[in-house]
């Protein structure tokens, strides 16, 4: 239900309960809390002044607010986004706030086209591929990177660098430097938001640190000191405009723009399912996909970046018991009066409180619980999420990732080329075919061979099926027919057709013959399309293994010539 929902409500079947409204306000000032200092915060990561992280917050929420299909999700600038933002752009700027910002805008305006277009070519499936270990890993990533990238700003000396490596050889070099009263701040401010949520969870840890470390800047005096602080934040609100651009500009930042937009995409629907999933109803990714697109669009036009779903904001509404949408549009509102009514106050806010606030947003975005579950699971699926955060320092967001996505997708390449497959019998008090490699004990029959194919039988594993499946014949003694169970062999290719051809023209030359048991979806359609079941002599496809069983024990019984003719196809 969105705002237009609400609006047509009280003339339609859409109406919006007025006891809800109390508290998505609650949730809307709540969220607002959060999220005006934490926008300013992602703002540094780019190198913005604290406007341009708050125009983030403005337009893009109203925008998301109106076509979004999550009651809970807020949008908003996001930690690991600005960092694959500034990856992005901080070196074509070349060190000119004003390009910086015209680049910013480009490649939101370009996320959110490339969404949209994703969007209505339904591609909202792209969310799949990135798996839970990989996404963990690269918000690792970011996570370290964030924490290396803020120790200038809490020990109080200048670093241009970026990344972890660079952020931690620049503390190194500049050890010796530290401005101690600018530490003490940031440090004092870090503690005060680790301590905080252990007495009062609900408090806006974020703004609480601010406001205490600006209160403290103005009664101390610290700026004599010198500690700095955000500076003027002009008022008012952001002037609409198209970025203006060329084709080689569009080209060089096509790449980055295309991984932004994979990765904000991904994370955002990581949250809107995880809360629709809490209260009960369905998210639509293709949907989503053009939301967000939107909402960036949104971005870009305000003079603004790329931002995200923000799962830290919206657990903050979930929690204070938003209902809808509109806490969305309260919270947009609320940043509307700040940058027109209190920006004067703003400007005593320290750089060190801004960074101790990154830093605690860095640690939050790190998860050891999963690693450490991911540890007990599956070793390969650690590595993996080792690896695309190995990768993210040390090469990059979108290389990282894309080096993790290529490992996986490869993985499954070669589990489907050299699948699982058994031989299958059956033991008494177990219902059903057990694998003989597991049950040694179990029974089977006599001249029966009984084989199963874990994976859809395809142009790159058939030659793989025919020596496994003619191998076993081979070391079996005196086969007489081989049953087929076909149940996870869901999907078939024409190589794969012309292999079970092969394999059964070779068996039948051995007198052994060939038949099929739970054959279904498309590779049965193939089949039987392809006519091949015409020629397969005989051309038996039973129902399921048990009816293979029992044509063979009636052969046996008749000792006829070729018994199988009598069991019936089954379509």
């Amino acid at each position: 239900m969105n705002p237009i929902q609400w609006l047509r409500g009280y003339f339609g079947p859409f109406h919006y309960p007025r006891d809800w409204l109390r508290s998505d306000l609650a949730a809307g000032l709540s969220v607002a809390a959060v999220q005006i200092p934490t926008a300013i915060a992602y703002a540094q990561i780019i190198g913005f002044p604290a406007q341009v992280g708050l125009y983030a917050c403005i337009l893009p929420m109203l925008v998301y607010a109106l076509v979004g299909g999550s009651r809970q999700l807020m949008v908003g600038p996001d930690a690991a986004t600005a960092a694959m933002v500034a990856a992005a752009i901080t070196p074509l700027a070349a060190g000119d706030p004003q390009r910086l910002v015209h680049l910013s805008m480009i490649v939101a305006v370009m996320v959110g086209l490339l969404s949209v277009v994703a969007g209505l070519i339904r591609a909202g499936f792209i969310a799949s591929f990135l798996s839970r270990p990989i996404l963990v890993g690269y918000l690792n990533g970011i996570g370290l990177s964030l924490l290396a990238g803020q120790l200038g700003k809490l020990l109080g000396y200048q670093s241009e660098t970026s990344g972890f490596v660079a952020g931690l050889l620049a503390m190194i070099r500049n050890l010796a430097s530290t401005h101690l009263p600018t530490l003490a701040l940031g440090a004092s401010t870090l503690l005060l938001m680790i301590l905080l949520p252990r007495r009062w969870p609900r408090l806006p840890v974020a703004l609480v640190g601010l406001v205490l470390a600006s209160v403290a800047v103005v009664l101390l005096d610290l700026e004599r000191y010198g500690v700095d602080l955000l500076g003027a934040v002009p008022a008012g609100l952001p002037e609409l405009s198209w970025p203006r651009t060329s084709y080689p500009e569009l080209l060089g930042l096509l790449r980055d723009a295309t991984g932004i937009t994979i990765v904000s995409f991904c994370s955002a629907m990581l949250t809107a399912r995880s809360f629709a999933a809490r209260h009960g109803y369905a998210i639509d990714a293709n949907r989503e996909f053009i939301a967000l697109g939107l909402a960036n669009v949104g971005a870009g036009v305000s003079q603004s970046f790329v931002i995200s779903g923000a799962d830290s904001r919206t657990a903050v509404n979930d929690l204070v018991g938003g209902k809808t949408q509109l806490v969305s549009v309260v919270v947009a509102l609320v940043i509307v009066a700040v940058l027109v009514f209190l920006h004067d106050a703003l400007g005593w806010v320290p750089i060190a409180a801004l960074g101790a606030v990154l830093m605690l947003a860095g640690w939050g975005l790190i998860d050891f619980r999963a690693l450490k579950g991911f540890w007990r699971l599956s070793r390969f699926e650690t590595g993996l999420c080792l690896m695309t955060t190995i990768g993210v320092l040390g090469v990059g967001v979108l290389p990282g990732i894309l080096v993790a996505v290529g490992l996986a997708l490869l993985r499954l390449l070669f589990l489907t080329y050299r699948p699982r497959d058994a031989v299958l019998g059956w033991v008494d008090g177990v219902d059903g075919q057990v694998e003989l490699g597991r049950y040694p004990q179990a029974a089977t029959l006599p001249g029966l061979l009984i084989y199963r194919f874990d994976a859809p039988l395809l142009f790159f594993n058939a030659d793989y099926f025919k020596q496994r499946l003619l191998r076993l014949v081979e070391d079996s003694e005196a086969p007489r027919a081989v049953l087929l169970n076909a149940e996870t062999m869901i999907n078939l290719d024409l190589t794969g057709l012309a292999t079970l051809k092969e394999v059964q023209q070779t068996l039948a030359a051995k007198g052994v013959f060939f038949a099929f048991s739970r054959l279904q979806g498309p590779a049965w359609e193939l089949l039987q399309r392809s006519g091949e079941l015409g020629e397969l002599k005989p051309p038996l496809v039973f129902s399921s293994v048990r009816a293979g069983i029992n044509a063979y024990q009636r052969w046996q019984a008749k000792q006829a010539a070729s018994p199988l003719r009598e069991g019936e196809p089954v379509a």
